[in-house]
């Protein structure tokens, strides 16, 4: 862990010693109640997840509220600046499930009888924070949102995914971000209180450079004290073409070392200390008016599969094109993924998009209860994915947004007694942004 807190500081230290290439964000600060602003966002969910093989449904529905208040900066060299992020909210109906993180549980998210995550009949979670900047270096110590494709906060339920501690976000050079962070304390969707998630010490650090208008790349890193290491690496490239098409292709991989201590759920070994996977994909987005099609393929190489959410590195911590109801990151696993996805302004509907997708995964090593032998090394699963998405444009309602996604989920039975079973799900929101100041 020393060894990554240098890393953290070594990232970022150099930049703000370095003559700025463009103008400095703190020079155009206005001050502390001027650039101010205050909004709240009032989601209402359903999820239900009908689960076969004889393993217990997960139906949940509630209605939240998220706040968000954050000041601008004083005047001067150096910015001051706070702020508070909460949410609130209410379970609806007769809801006997928490399900997969959709309402913050009871008794830290323990099962009963059945099988069941008691729901919070209604909650209240977040906190507070300060930050400072200077030229266009900023620090926030206290409570965060945070995103990375090492280290990112669940947004994608009724509560968000909350972490406490220090980050440092850095554009001293132009088209270069650098960014690093150490938390200590991390509540997931599902959790309510200061640090559920029992998170010890997690240091981060990345660096995404715009290299020119077609090509960026980017890296980053994660050390979680006693339970993993992980690195990442990406590549994009915008290819032109006549008539405003474009051909985007995509180059994502990750590299994971576990600790003794890490929490893993598909590894194919029994020894602690040999635990590493490394996985990697490729895409292509074709992008012709209304339409966007894009060809994946993802393989995943180890003795593990690439397991996240389990260890305080965040329920989005993943940047792979696979990855839906299932990430199709077995142990050894290849897959491919056709995805479309079709825009209906061509149709005089702007703001409402479609999406269809179908992924096939095989070669996927599964192993006994011990881990002492592989049951199969060709294991499959599949997976049938549907999303309607709209946003309002304009008018008293503009940018309310409705969506609804569909996951028609199947398995080989040895991978769905270690994975997870033959799966529908449905997942219903509806957003309601308001902008108070």
């Amino acid at each position: 862990m020393q060894k990554s807190t240098k890393i953290l500081f070594a990232t970022l230290i150099p930049t703000l010693l370095v003559s700025n290439t463009y103008a400095s964000e703190q020079s155009d600060a206005k001050g502390f109640i001027e650039d101010a602003n205050g909004s709240v966002l009032f989601r209402t969910g359903l999820n239900t997840r009908d689960k076969k093989n004889g393993k217990a449904d997960q139906n949940s529905a509630g209605q939240s509220a998220i706040f968000k208040l954050d000041s601008g900066f004083t005047q001067g060299t150096i910015g001051f600046g706070a702020g508070i992020l909460t949410d609130g909210g209410f379970k609806i109906g007769n809801n006997f499930n928490a399900g997969p993180d959709m309402i913050p549980a009871e008794n830290q998210g323990k099962t009963d009888e059945f099988g069941h995550v008691t729901p919070k009949d209604h909650w209240l979670r977040g906190g507070g924070y300060i930050k400072a900047r200077m030229s266009n270096t900023t620090l926030v110590y206290g409570t965060q949102l945070v995103n990375s494709p090492v280290f990112a906060s669940n947004l994608g339920r009724l509560a968000p995914e909350y972490y406490e501690g220090l980050s440092i976000t850095s554009h001293e050079i132009k088209n270069l971000e650098l960014s690093a962070g150490k938390y200590t304390k991390n509540v997931r969707s599902g959790q309510v209180g200061s640090d559920a998630n029992n998170l010890d010490q997690a240091i981060t650090w990345g660096a995404k450079y715009k290299i020119n208008e077609q090509l960026s790349a980017s890296y980053y890193g994660l050390d979680i004290k006693d339970r993993l290491k992980r690195h990442y690496v990406n590549t994009n490239f915008k290819q032109s073409l006549s008539n405003d098409r474009s051909l985007t292709y995509d180059l994502n991989g990750y590299h994971t070392k576990w600790d003794p201590e890490g929490n893993t759920y598909s590894e194919t070994t029994n020894d602690k200390n040999d635990r590493a996977n490394t996985i990697w994909s490729i895409s292509a987005t074709y992008n012709t008016g209304p339409h966007n099609v894009m060809l994946a393929y993802q393989q995943n190489i180890g003795n593990t599969g690439y397991d996240y959410n389990n260890n305080g590195d965040g329920g989005a911590s993943i940047a792979l094109p696979n990855s839906y109801l299932s990430d199709f990151a077995g142990a050894g696993e290849k897959s491919v993924n056709l995805q479309y996805t079709f825009d209906f302004s061509a149709f005089n509907i702007p703001g409402l998009t479609w999406t269809s997708a179908y992924v096939y995964g095989w070669d996927i090593d599964v192993a006994n209860a011990d881990r002492t032998k592989l049951i199969t090394s060709s294991a499959k699963e599949t997976e049938f994915f549907n999303q309607i998405k709209y946003t309002v444009q304009s008018g008293f309602a503009k940018d309310v947004s409705f969506r609804a996604r569909n996951y028609i989920y199947r398995a080989d039975e040895a991978y769905r007694d270690n994975y997870m079973p033959n799966t529908n799900e449905w997942r219903i929101f509806l957003d309601i942004p308001i902008t108070l100041f």
